[in-house]
């Protein structure tokens, strides 16, 4: 069962899915995507909520619609995300990380060390998704 964050709207934390699966490799460029009914049954929400979030990635050029076939990946859509992504961090969240290492007086020497305790394993990050376009298990 899916636990929603209360502090986003849901069509953004389905957005968000959508581009983790995209990043991770879950699904490969010009992939169709599971359809908005598809994803509107499995995770229990209002069709237009998972149209909102289509919409969005439509925007930022990562998928398109394709008349009576549904929507796609663009050709482009994991250099998309990764730019944006990117940007995104840098711009919203490294100035709060930033800040807070600077407040508590951190080093490159602690945060290499405690990232190396907590650092991915040797097989690499762990899928959320599984390849056949699922968003959640």
């Amino acid at each position: 069962m899916i636990t929603w964050n209360d502090t986003q709207p849901i069509f953004i934390q389905i957005r968000q899915r959508i581009i983790d699966l995209i990043l991770s490799g879950g699904v490969d460029g010009e992939d169709p995507l599971p359809s908005v009914r598809q994803i509107s049954a499995e995770l229990a929400v209002n069709p237009l909520t998972v149209s909102k979030s289509y919409q969005s990635l439509v925007e930022l050029g990562v998928v398109e619609k394709r008349r009576g076939l549904g929507m796609f990946l663009s050709k482009d859509a994991r250099i998309i995300l990764l730019k944006h992504e990117r940007n995104k961090f840098l711009n919203e969240d490294w100035p709060r990380i930033h800040s807070q290492i600077r407040s508590l007086d951190l080093d490159l020497k602690d945060l290499l060390q405690a990232s190396s305790k907590d650092g991915p394993s040797k097989n690499g990050p762990s899928k959320k998704t599984s390849k056949n376009g699922k968003i959640s298990k």
